[in-house]
């Protein structure tokens, strides 16, 4: 369809060779009644992904517009990558979509009924919905339910008092939000990292969040994605910072309750990989109570687990 897009499709791509086709099918099979662009963004990619792109763009020149990277620009960590793809986005573009090269669509209809929605409903900053797993190494569907679904009956609207308590509750690829609300949010002013909640968050301080119970994506789980890493003391250390980011630029007890939620996944990981820094960090930006549980209450609990772990006494196996 011709016309100034109404949506842009941000799609992140590295090294997706062996997916990305899925994706792109997906973005081009959409059947709307608007304009809508999917800009794709190769990040210097070593394997063909660059040459999947270009074929796409020279047969869907209206919908696909491609960025073509020769310097990796997420592992520079500084937003260098974020900032190439926001800047990208059509100056008409009212919605922002997100899919990454390895993930894809199965809804041709997806893109059409987010907008609508959000178009009848200005009090809405986002729209999310049900999404399938797909694990890539065992070749097989895994179940999965959106735990605000679970015992639910219909689509459900959703808040930030509700995110604060939950936490996460989905992912990327599902979401299609209001450019205004993204631009509205702090969102550029959290840690460059960029993670999906964090996204998710600074929407909800702008507006509520409309959760179709309807799936339509596909979340892929492989072993070369970024939270597969073998690097679990980056991940974590690089989550610590990213997260206690929020309240530094937020200064609310929503901020505050969100991240400590958060974190006390992560409380035992402080000690376990010498980060007093961080404590300190608790201390500034979580006020005095939410400090002392992650430095000393929760940290304590979570080593507990482990030695009934290690004796047998528990069933699961505990993280740091």
């Amino acid at each position: 369809m011709q016309g100034d897009p109404l949506v842009s499709i941000q799609c992140l791509v590295y090294n997706h060779e062996p997916f990305l086709r899925q994706c792109l099918d997906g973005f081009v099979m959409q059947k709307a009644t608007f304009p809508f662009e999917a800009i794709v963004h190769d990040d210097a990619s070593t394997d063909g992904s660059a040459a999947i792109i270009r074929e796409y763009a020279e047969k869907y020149p209206d919908i696909i517009k491609p960025i073509y990277e020769t310097e990796n620009q997420y592992s520079k960590h500084d937003g260098s990558l974020r900032r190439v793809v926001h800047a990208a986005v059509h100056p008409s573009a009212k919605y922002i979509a997100i899919c990454e090269g390895d993930d894809y669509w199965i809804d041709p209809q997806k893109l059409q009924l987010q907008v609508d929605f959000l178009e009848s409903h200005p009090d809405y900053s986002f729209s999310v919905h049900e999404y399938k797993v797909w694990n890539e190494v065992k070749k097989e569907f895994e179940p999965h339910q959106i735990e605000f679904l679970k015992g639910a009956n219909g689509n459900l609207t959703l808040t930030l008092d509700d995110y604060v308590t939950r936490v996460f509750f989905t992912k990327t690829l599902t979401s299609v939000y209001r450019k205004s609300a993204f631009e509205n949010s702090k969102y550029r002013q959290y840690d460059p990292a960029g993670f999906d909640w964090m996204l998710f968050y600074a929407l909800m301080t702008q507006g509520k969040c409309y959760l179709l119970n309807r799936a339509m994506g596909v979340y892929r789980v492989q072993p070369n994605s970024v939270t597969a890493s073998k690097n679990l003391e980056g991940l974590y250390l690089h989550t610590l910072d990213a997260m206690l980011s929020i309240p530094r630029e937020e200064r609310t007890e929503q901020s505050r309750e969100f991240v400590y939620n958060y974190l006390k996944t992560f409380a035992f990981s402080v000690y376990y990989y010498r980060q007093w820094h961080t404590i300190i960090k608790y201390f500034k930006y979580l006020g005095l109570k939410r400090a002392l549980l992650l430095t000393f209450v929760i940290p304590f609990i979570r080593l507990r687990e482990l030695i009934d772990y290690k004796r047998g006494k528990r069933e699961y196996a505990f993280q740091c």
